[in-house]
């Protein structure tokens, strides 16, 4: 019985004595997450038919590598009449600026030198000259009508005693009216020249007088500024074409936007995707961390740029550099997927760890911890 006695005492004693330096203990501040990296879903901005597949789930790729490429269709065709429209814009554009050819100047030029002697004659009507000339063939039918007369006086006496033939007397009478008419008309033809040129035949070579001198400024002065501005713009729009049609063109080709690792794709030629629809999901592997959360009562252990060492069970003997790169600012409930040896009640802050060793080594999801307490003030 005494034996039983002692022996309750000393466990007791040993359960005393280990609870004491349960609480004197340090308890090394742990926290456990995951390891992350930039997820990347990239497609094409047109969509299509898939015309060839290049990328392989867990292939490495580097940057600008292609992934897939899709059928042009009718897109070539688009960027050739987009083209030729830009030439013909940027053609006209030229032809704007430049104004008109020497050629045509000159023979707008002319048109108003016409015009010009055109109107001066009229002013400076007849010719002293021509009202002479014209006098002179008023004379000369004058004379002829008086011949023609004489003439047709005889033939009329000699039918009366009837020793004219009727076919005489007919030639007589028309010899006599035609020349009565070339005297009529030079008599007119002398008074036309005398009066000279009628005013609206002046007023009508002045109007086109006018009209041929502002054709002329209209080609020496060039084209209006808002024309070739207008030339301008039509030209830039055709431009802006050309380089959407390219951009499309581009956009058949898709390619790695990093040096990354292909984490998902599930195409085959002849599939259709949608335009803007992501179809490649990549892992960027140049920058990976741990997310973790740290207890609210052990938070002061952590500081932002702070050196902290992360291990994982894959390799068990080796300590990856990392240094905190993000530091919550509010605290939060702890997630379901949190282990730590705090109790899960208490409210933790968010903190990421960025990995500076290990990046050829560590793979993504890989449960990590994260020492705190060997961690470096910075």
């Amino acid at each position: 019985m005494r034996n039983i006695s002692i022996l309750i005492v000393m466990v007791a004693a040993g359960v005393v004595g280990w609870l004491y330096w349960q609480q004197g203990r340090h308890v090394p501040l742990v926290v456990s997450g995951f390891v992350e990296a930039d997820g990347i879903r990239v497609g094409s901005r047109v969509g299509g038919r898939v015309e060839a597949v290049f990328a392989e789930e867990g292939k490495k790729v580097a940057t600008g590598e292609p992934l897939y490429e899709l059928e042009p269709f009718d897109l070539k065709e688009k960027l050739a009449q987009a083209k030729s429209e830009l030439a013909a814009a940027a053609a006209e554009h030229v032809r704007s600026r430049t104004g008109y050819r020497p050629e045509e100047i000159e023979q707008a030029r002319a048109r108003r030198n016409l015009a010009k002697a055109t109107l001066e004659k009229l002013r400076s009507g007849p010719r002293r000259q021509e009202i002479t000339i014209a006098r002179e063939q008023l004379n000369e039918a004058e004379a002829n009508l008086e011949l023609a007369r004489a003439e047709f006086a005889r033939i009329e006496r000699l039918r009366e005693d009837q020793q004219a033939a009727p076919s005489e007397y007919d030639e007589a009478t028309r010899t006599l009216k035609a020349a009565r008419a070339r005297a009529t008309a030079a008599e007119q033809a002398l008074e036309l020249l005398q009066e000279g040129t009628r005013q609206e035949e002046i007023a009508e070579a002045e109007a086109e007088l006018a009209a041929t001198e502002q054709a002329l400024n209209l080609l020496e002065a060039g084209n209006r500024s808002e024309d070739i501005d207008r030339a301008a713009a039509i030209e830039e729009a055709a431009r802006a074409q050309v380089t959407a049609m390219e951009v499309q063109l581009a956009e058949l080709a898709v390619v790695s936007p990093c040096n990354c690792v292909v984490e998902a794709i599930d195409l085959r030629p002849g599939d259709l995707i949608a335009g803007n629809a992501p179809s490649v999901s990549l892992l960027d592997l140049s920058r990976m961390w741990v997310r973790a959360y740290v207890p609210e009562a052990r938070l002061g252990q952590v500081k932002l740029g702070q050196r902290i060492p992360v291990k994982v069970n894959s390799f068990p003997d080796e300590r990856f550099a990392a240094r905190v790169t993000f530091l919550a600012t509010e605290a939060e409930f702890t997630p379901k997927n949190v282990q730590t040896p705090e109790e899960r009640s208490k409210q933790v802050f968010r903190i990421k760890v960025t990995l500076e060793e290990g990046l050829d080594k560590l793979r993504v999801g890989m449960p990590a911890d994260v020492l705190l307490d060997e961690g470096v003030t910075p």
